[in-house]
């Protein structure tokens, strides 16, 4: 058995195991440590390096124990909620987006990506400032100068995906207040600009990282595979259409970096547990909670409402109705063996690890989301909380937590920003785009086709293989229906559809749920409109930058289009 040390994030404290038996260090709160305390002291330097993973809470609603990681993560509303994926029940900002009306002033979920991004910016600026002046080996300090490069990287990675042109703010930059005279702080970098110098400070990283998370670096840390991931992501992002920033050789090569270093494969016990493990060989880049910096309790916070829990991020009937049957057709084609009045039955397996559906076992017995009289519809227990979307969120919920009185046990699963199956879809993209859905690049062993099906005929998935012949806009419409799938609620589908360009497409659907009547023993299904007015505005292909941030910089700061 493997034993590995896990680094768990907290805000104010960087618990480090030091043994394998569990004891630990806990640091004084480098929130409150005064510079010349975190100059003196390289383990308090080091406990201030690790902090920089999370961010303060600023003005967001966050979870019960730390401070929001990269993107949001796992929060009461999802950025799932801010898509065509999920409906967030209680709102929280999210319908807004949902029904095109975001603006500087009311941004939500969203409403702290700038400003946690550049605090964080500057805060590894400073610590790489005054790096070469801690008393440590060389060595470690290498791993330390590569791992806030990483971050800080991470940060402008955020910027640049929800906004688009990052502001450079240099390496020197460690408190903006005090350089707001230098209008070099406030002009927007253009897209390539801003790709440009967070890949090379990716690779940089990558030079510098371990490949390994071992010894004192501890499970959580950043690695050597982390940063090409990232870079992949990146790369893909650059040559896709709302960018145009890149080449999809240039995205070929850049997951092919991160698949070369055999270090990862397709986890193959089981896609619903994968999400519930702190250590898995699909696992590239997570963040790891302890009872103590715990996120959202999942389990109340998005449960069945006839379980007395919260209904929170319910699918929506958009995202079901894409899941193919397991034929490996959509369930629109003709010979794929839907049936209207059995809708749930044999599906993509990964439908059933993601949604909790009618009929769906669940806690010891059948979710009943039908009326009159289903458990966990508007006739059942805490009916304010039943789903308007007639589904409930299965996927990393852990049925081994209780989901009344759970804050002592609950809100323990692992994020992970980054694993094998998106790396296999990045180069499967980029590969039908460069050279076509069967050519096998230059120093890789296998085509798009190929990294589709490794993904298809995970175990417990098995869904049918790809067939040869496949054109390339097939093969498109295939990487796009595997990520719309395999990666639900990971936080890929709100940037996927956007930098495709056809979020004036999928965001101008209306929001569906369903209604399922009971009459004696049979059930009969129909669509219904869950939120209405769902609307996609071209001006949301990138979010505007908060009013209060353009009125900070005294008007230098340009705002996005159309806000």
């Amino acid at each position: 058995m493997k034993l590995y040390k896990p680094l768990y994030f907290t805000l104010g404290a960087a618990l480090l195991f030091a043994s394998c038996k569990k004891d630990f260090l806990e640091i004084t709160p480098t929130a409150v440590v005064a510079p010349e305390v975190v100059e003196k002291d390289s383990t308090i330097f080091e406990a201030f390096v690790l902090n920089r993973y999370v961010s303060p809470r600023l003005q967001e609603k966050e979870g019960e124990g730390s401070g929001p990681g990269f993107g949001r993560g796992f929060e009461y509303s999802l950025m799932s909620s801010n898509t065509d994926e999920s409906l967030y029940t209680n709102d929280d900002g999210t319908w807004a987006m949902q029904r095109g009306q975001i603006s500087p002033d009311n941004l939500g979920s969203t409403a702290s990506f700038w400003a946690r991004s550049y605090r964080s910016i500057r805060e590894c600026n400073y610590a790489l400032q005054i790096l070469s002046t801690i008393t440590m080996s060389a060595g470690h300090k290498k791993l330390l100068e590569g791992e806030l490069k990483f971050i800080r990287a991470y940060r402008y990675h955020d910027i640049i995906r929800n906004y688009g042109r990052a502001v450079l703010i240099g390496d020197k930059v460690t408190q903006l207040q005090d350089n707001l005279q230098d209008d070099a702080l406030f002009k927007r970098a253009s897209l390539k600009e801003s790709i440009d110098y967070t890949t090379a400070q990716l690779d940089q990283a990558a030079a510098l990282l371990p490949v390994d998370n071992s010894g004192n670096w501890l499970l959580g840390r950043a690695t050597k595979g982390a940063a090409l991931a990232l870079k992949s992501r990146l790369t893909l992002y650059a040559a896709s259409p709302l960018y145009n920033a890149g080449t999809w050789t240039s995205a070929v090569t850049a997951a092919q970096a991160v698949i070369s270093l055999n270090k990862y494969g397709i986890y193959t016990g089981g896609y619903n547990k994968m999400f519930l493990q702190n250590e898995t060989n699909e696992m590239i880049f997570e963040r790891l909670y302890t009872t103590n910096a715990r996120h959202v309790c999942l389990e109340i916070a998005n449960g069945p409402n006839g379980y007395n829990a919260w209904g929170g991020n319910t699918p929506m009937q958009n995202l079901v109705d894409d899941y193919q049957t397991t034929s490996g057709k959509a369930i629109t084609e003709t010979g794929s063996g839907y049936d209207p009045a059995k809708p749930y039955a044999n599906r993509d397996p990964r439908f059933g690890y993601t949604v909790i559906y009618d009929g769906a076992s669940y806690r010891g017995r059948n979710m009943e989301a039908f009326v009159p009289g289903g458990k966990d519809s508007k006739d059942g227990n805490s009916n304010w909380n039943t789903s308007k979307t007639g589904y409930y969120l299965k996927k990393f919920m852990n049925d081994a937590f209780p989901i009344d009185n759970p804050w002592d046990v609950a809100g323990l699963q692992p994020w992970i920003y980054m694993r094998y199956s998106e790396i296999l879809l990045n180069f499967a993209e980029a590969a039908n785009e460069a050279y076509g859905p069967d050519a096998v690049p230059a120093g890789s062993s296998m085509s798009a086709r190929d990294a589709v099906n490794m993904i298809r005929s995970r175990p417990d998935v098995n869904m049918p293989a790809l067939a040869n012949g496949l054109s390339q806009s097939q093969m498109r419409d295939a990487v796009r229906y595997e990520r719309r799938v395999e990666l639900a609620f990971e936080e890929h589908r709100y940037y996927d559809v956007r930098r495709w360009k056809i979020a004036n497409i999928v965001e101008n659907k209306a929001a569906n749920g369903i209604i399922i009547t009971k009459n004696g023993s049979s059930l009969s299904y129909a669509t219904k409109v869950a939120l209405d007015g769902k609307t996609f505005q071209d001006k949301q292909y990138w979010l505007p930058i908060p009013r209060a941030e353009i009125l900070s910089s005294n008007g230098k700061l340009e705002q996005n289009p159309g806000y």
